[in-house]
């Protein structure tokens, strides 16, 4: 099975000579068949030519420039548009998410067969480290009104950090969110469409260059609008948008 890692990239020309060398690396040393596909949401630094001088050092490196509309949501759905792989997981430019954690969801989905494979940072052997308070008491409001409305036993919906088998990600189409509010609609979608999941603890370290590009006061209404949308399709539809059997 073929891994595809999805990586949106804006101004992330300090964190990339550090992230995908160690990906890289970790993936090969596991000899697990793979292609990291670096999505430049249009950056005004000097990302894209990091992108050209680590792609001599990496043969596994595929980039692409979305010229706009830019996003964070924007650039995943160009590389989700774009990968060769037979699954797919989306991973932080920023070193947040691990590489020993790719590597562990990569071999759960092929035990076990799993439509997807969700992390959990707030499960029994994940973390946090230096997550900024406020950002945390968010998150954690957010997901529990989730887990407990959409009755979903998962407690995790907008941490990016996932892997989707191919036919997943075209199961969850179309998608709709531009921003960061893609987190919560992929993983929302694909378990209220039917498709299986398994959930692993992983591990999230606050970046170590540049600031995030996630603002809160501008999310608020987007995260609640994609909310209402997967609402609207689990009572409503009828089954219309529920995997095939």
């Amino acid at each position: 099975m073929k891994l595809s890692v999805v990586i949106p990239a804006y101004n992330e020309q300090e964190s990339l000579p550090e992230s995908l060398p160690q990906i890289y690396a970790k993936l090969k040393a596991e000899h697990i068949d793979h292609e990291i596909v670096v999505v430049n949401d249009n950056s005004k630094d000097g990302t894209l030519q990091v992108l050209e001088n680590l792609s001599k050092e990496i043969p596994t490196l595929v980039h692409y420039t979305n010229k706009g509309p830019n996003g964070f949501g924007y650039a995943i759905r160009y590389g989700l548009e774009r990968f060769s792989g037979d699954c797919v997981a989306i991973m932080m430019a920023d070193m947040s998410d691990s590489p020993d954690d790719l590597v562990a969801f990569y071999r759960k989905m092929v035990e076990s067969d799993s439509d997807c494979v969700f992390g959990s940072r707030f499960m029994k052997g994940g973390k946090v480290i230096d997550y900024p308070r406020h950002k945390l008491f968010l998150n954690r409001m957010v997901n529990n009104a989730t887990r407990i409305i959409f009755r979903i036993p998962y407690n995790d919906f907008t941490n990016a950090f996932k892997l989707y088998k191919k036919e997943t990600i075209k199961g969850v189409a179309p998608i709709m969110s531009p921003h960061f509010n893609l987190t919560l609609e992929l993983s929302l979608k694909a378990v209220i469409r039917g498709y299986s999941f398994t959930v692993l603890p992983n591990s999230w370290t606050n970046r170590k260059y540049g600031k995030s590009n996630l603002k809160i006061k501008e999310m608020g209404s987007r995260y609640f609008f994609i909310f209402l949308y997967c609402l609207i399709e689990k009572f409503f539809s009828r089954g219309d948008y529920h995997k095939k059997a």
